[in-house]
């Protein structure tokens, strides 16, 4: 078979609060949840792709967020680092229905 999606409830939005970063677990998976000034919520692995820093612990500024370990600026919504340094962090999809953060990872089947 392959991989397929599956979208597992992660937080309230009425919980989640603005311009800090959350930690959440599905499965094995570590990931940052931001909720932004904008209204808008993110999903990202919570590890910084230089020294593992947690991201959720970051200073949010606008879109992006500052690994707390070396004040690397990740762009939230791509996961993008930006210049200059290099490289960038998985994002995960995020739904949201009525006042349920909805986050869609992938789920391993069997070949």
């Amino acid at each position: 078979m392959g991989k397929t999606k599956t979208s597992i409830f992660a937080a309230k939005l009425s919980e989640l609060p603005e311009n800090l970063g959350k930690t959440v677990m599905i499965g094995e998976v570590n990931i940052a949840l931001f909720r932004l000034s904008n209204g808008k919520v993110y999903a990202l692995r919570n590890r910084c792709p230089h020294r593992g820093g947690v991201l959720a612990e970051g200073m949010i500024s606008g879109e992006y967020v500052f690994c707390p370990m070396h004040n690397w600026k990740i762009s939230i919504p791509d996961g993008v680092v930006q210049a200059p340094d290099e490289g960038c962090v998985e994002t995960f999809p995020v739904e949201i229905k009525n006042d349920n953060v909805y986050i869609t990872v992938d789920d391993i089947t069997n070949e």
